[in-house]
């Protein structure tokens, strides 16, 4: 499968467009159809972020409206909120180019992950009760996804134990400021993984270094491998890797 890079170059000033077949979203489960322009944000976000619409792509409303089975009003609705949270950038009468991961993104967001995650695995010890038990499940779990080669569930998994630790602290506002890095965090893991298909081996085995070193109550040892599993995107990101 064919992967966009982490690091590209500046987009062409008219890309091609590309299939835009990609599953929409299931109505939720009680049956009763969210908004028009609510599933077509949600189906667009989703695509972005598990890459089957990857950087470069640009997206038509047409395309997207058919997609979905809408009209273009709702389209453009969703594809503006999109732009503000910077998956998109909208270009009137063309569509809207899905925006690639730039280096300066991936430093930032590895900037910000260190600051909070280093702190926050610092405080887990002595673990609160339960954060263990559910480290060890999402572990398992981030193992099954791998095997079944689900690199975006793998992806999903990864960030959520991560995001276990730093909410086991009970700092709401250092759990609302890590939670604004989640779509970019998911985008990034499911490019690295497609990527580097041998980086999932790693992320468990750092994984399993981690919750070794909060079991053993050891912080110095779990802030060592946060900072070297972490700081692994910045290697990226620089052309590097381990």
């Amino acid at each position: 499968m064919p992967t966009a890079p982490l690091v590209p170059t500046a987009p062409a000033p008219a890309p091609a467009t590309t299939d835009l077949a990609a599953p929409a979203t299931t109505p939720a489960a009680s049956g009763k159809q969210p908004p028009a322009a609510e599933r077509v944000y949600a189906h667009v976000k989703r695509a972005v972020l598990e890459r089957h619409y990857e950087g470069g792509t640009l997206l038509t409303e047409g395309e997207l409206a058919e997609a979905v089975g809408v009209s273009r009003t709702p389209v453009r609705e969703a594809l503006l909120k999109l732009e503000v949270e910077g998956l998109l950038r909208l270009y009137p009468k063309k569509g809207a180019l899905v925006l690639p991961v730039s280096a300066q993104e991936i430093a930032d967001v590895v900037e910000t992950r260190l600051l909070v995650e280093t702190h926050a695995v610092r405080k887990a010890v002595p673990a609160p009760p339960g954060l263990l038990d559910r480290l060890a499940e999402l572990l398992e779990k981030q193992r099954g996804q791998a095997a079944a080669g689900d690199l975006a569930g793998a992806a999903t998994t990864d960030r959520c134990f991560h995001a276990t630790i730093v909410r086991s602290g009970g700092n709401e506002i250092l759990a609302r400021l890590y939670d604004q890095l989640r779509d970019r965090q998911l985008r990034m893991g499911v490019a690295v993984l497609h990527s580097h298909p041998d980086r999932i081996a790693k992320t468990l085995a750092e994984h399993e270094e981690i919750l070794a070193a909060l079991t053993a109550e050891d912080a110095d040892a779990a802030v060592a491998v946060v900072t070297r599993h972490v700081g692994w995107f910045q290697d990226l990101a620089r052309g590097a890797t381990r």
